[in-house]
């Protein structure tokens, strides 16, 4: 999976269509994302001790991660995201970085 926690994302399918988010939370077994004001459900819940007031919780639920693209930092649109190897000149160490499609710019 491409899309790593704190990423910009705008989701391409579904009823939250065309919004943007940061990505808050990754699972990569079943490859979904929770993204910040994206996909929020509804929960019905007791009064416990936890919450003593009860009542009905909002809060973001998973989405798989073929419905959402990298926002490309330097257009702001959806992006494809590819690999670059970068090596470093002081420790002649290799690194991969993530790098945009579209314009080239680093992530």
């Amino acid at each position: 999976m491409r899309i790593k926690k704190n990423d910009n994302v705008i989701v391409v399918a579904g009823n939250d269509k065309n919004k943007t988010g940061k990505v808050l939370k990754v699972f990569p077994k079943v490859n979904r994302l929770i993204i910040e004001g994206i996909n929020i459900r509804k929960r019905h819940t007791k009064p416990s001790q936890k919450s003593q007031q009860g009542g009905i919780v909002e809060k973001e639920a998973p989405i798989h991660v073929s419905n959402v693209m990298i926002v490309d930092p330097k257009t702001n649109a959806a992006t494809r995201i590819g690999s670059k190897i970068i090596i470093d000149d002081k420790t002649g160490k290799k690194k991969i970085a993530r790098v945009s499609k579209s314009s080239g710019e680093m992530l």
